[in-house]
This record gives structure tokens, sequence and C-alpha cells, in this order.
């Protein structure tokens, strides 16, 4: 399952559930929780976080939350589209994929760090 920070925006979560992915909307469920929350329902459920959030990064790098899947999102409107293709690839190739990782996806980039 897919967990959605509540900074994802409506039209990515929404074009992910038209496509049958099974996306948990921080926003529309648990508006407000801490990113800590968050971390603990990611490791209870075996989820995969995407966010835009850079805490996020800094709890992985300089805390050590590694037990995490995230994908880092970073984009423009305008390149709304192309990332919402790249999510779609990166969620299929690394959904089933053991392990933990930090994964940024920018319009003409992916960046994966393993944990």
């Amino acid at each position: 399952m897919i967990i959605a920070d509540e900074n994802i925006d409506l039209y990515i979560i929404q074009e992910l559930r038209n496509k049958g992915y099974s996306v948990f909307s921080i926003l529309e469920n648990n508006p407000g929780i801490s990113d800590k929350e968050i971390i603990s329902m990611l490791s209870k459920q075996n989820s995969i976080l995407i966010t835009e959030d850079k805490d996020f990064g800094e709890l992985v790098f300089s805390y050590n939350y590694k037990e995490v899947k995230i994908i880092f999102l970073r984009y423009i409107k305008k390149d709304l589209e192309k990332i919402i293709s790249n999510l779609e690839k990166i969620y299929s190739e690394y959904s089933d994929k053991e392990g933990n990782y930090f994964i940024t996806i920018t319009p003409k980039k992916i960046r994966i760090s393993n944990l």
C-alpha cells in the first residue's frame, strides 16, 4: 500500500487510485499527525510513503530512521504528469522489493539510496 503524506497533491492521489493503486491519504484520514507517527505506520503496515517533505530525509539520514521505504517527490506543477509516470515506474519496481530505501524522483532524474 502507498501512504501519501498530507502534502501530496490530491491529483496525484486520485490518479494513482484511478490506476488501481491502494493509496491511504494522511490528509484525508489523519491530518496533522507527526512525521514519527507516519514512520511508525510505515513499519506496521509495510507500506511505502510518498512525500514532498524534506524532513523525512533528515529523519532517515541524520537520525537513522532506516527501517522505511520512502519516495520523495521534487517537481513543479508543469511536470506533474512526468512525476506520476516516474512514480508508477518506481512503485511497480520497488513495492515488493525486500529492504529499505529512500528514493528521490524529479522530472529529470531518479536517485535511489538503499538503507
